[in-house]
């Protein structure tokens, strides 16, 4: 027997309500800030994205480059290379609430999505530091390729994997029993390494190759080399795209992930370094060292729509958006 038309009507209305009720519950909010380490400035600008302006400057020290957040986003973790430290912010009172002494070098550092510890990779002396972010102390080691830099965290918190510079490879660790599994040969200096959402894909940005090397997690194994512009730096993932800085170049790569073939070069201000997409996928932001900005494009149309200024020097090297 066939339902009534009004009656029909109204329950596709409800179930449209359900629907949308739905997906507003699981869509991702957009960041309001970004927390910007300024190498040359030995500074931390924080950015009120919906204004364009710079809310605070906190002094750091150490010559800040690398950056992470809690998973609570309560914190920003901030790396000092020639501080040899990490320094932990509040990111709602703008105090610093800690300096954690990390080694000889600290550079790239992480976030563990499900324990909250965080990874730091020690250019120096060739590791992978893991400290707990409340005691404020190293509570183990792992030895991985020479200059160890970007690092990157599966959403499950059980693997991380390391970008060695000048070993030309990644290293595969396992979270619970911090060993080294296994590593994998990429191109020549990977510096910036990124994974996709879903863990099936990880992708490095080798700064003296020109290139990014697709890796395929499960396999260890390089499934797509893609060139970009010259010297890139570090990779970012949205709208079925990857975007990759070009230091030299004054660009960002666009690849298509459907195909790795390349669409575009988005020219940004000078020396772009650190980038990061929205979890929404529709915007990705630049950080341009020479031209002391943060760039934001819009994902979509892949054109420029903002410069921001920030303190001099800006690396942001890691996870900045709030």
């Amino acid at each position: 027997m066939q339902m009534p038309l009004q009656p029909l009507a109204a329950a596709l209305a409800i179930l449209a309500l359900s629907t949308a009720l739905a997906i507003a519950e699981v869509a991702p909010a957009p960041p309001r800030e970004a927390f910007i380490p300024n190498q040359i400035g030995d500074s931390l600008s924080v950015i009120d994205l919906a204004s364009s302006n710079t809310s605070a400057e906190i002094h750091i020290g150490g010559k800040p480059a690398g950056i992470a957040m809690s998973p609570d986003r309560a914190f920003a973790y901030v790396s000092s290379p020639d501080g040899k430290e990490v320094v932990v912010v509040n990111a709602a009172t703008r105090a610093i609430e800690r300096r954690i002494q990390a080694g000889e070098g600290p550079l790239g550092i992480a976030v563990n999505p499900r324990s909250g510890v965080l990874y730091v990779a020690d250019w120096y002396r060739h590791e992978i530091m893991e400290i707990d972010p409340i005691k404020g102390q190293i509570s183990r080691r792992v030895t991985v390729g020479n200059s160890p830099s970007g690092i990157a965290v599966t959403p499950d918190g059980a693997m991380l994997l390391s970008a060695d510079r000048d070993s030309n490879q990644v290293s595969f660790i396992d979270a619970a029993t911090f060993e080294r599994r296994t590593v994998t040969a990429v191109g020549s200096h990977p510096f910036g390494i990124t994974l996709s959402p879903d863990a099936k894909l990880a992708f490095t940005a080798n700064v003296e190759s020109n290139d990014v090397s697709v890796i395929d997690v499960a396999a260890r194994t390089v499934v797509a080399t893609v060139k970009v512009g010259n010297r890139p730096y570090a990779v970012a993932l949205a709208n079925g795209r990857a975007f990759v800085t070009n230091q030299h170049a004054g660009t960002v790569s666009v690849i298509d992930l459907s195909t790795y073939a390349l669409i575009k070069a988005i020219t940004v201000g000078e020396f772009p370094e650190g980038i990061e997409a929205t979890a929404d996928g529709r915007h990705v932001f630049v950080a341009c060292w020479d031209a002391n900005t943060l760039e934001e494009i819009d994902a979509i149309t892949l054109e420029v729509v903002a410069r921001i200024p920030v303190g001099n020097g800006p690396r942001a090297f890691g996870m900045f958006l709030r």
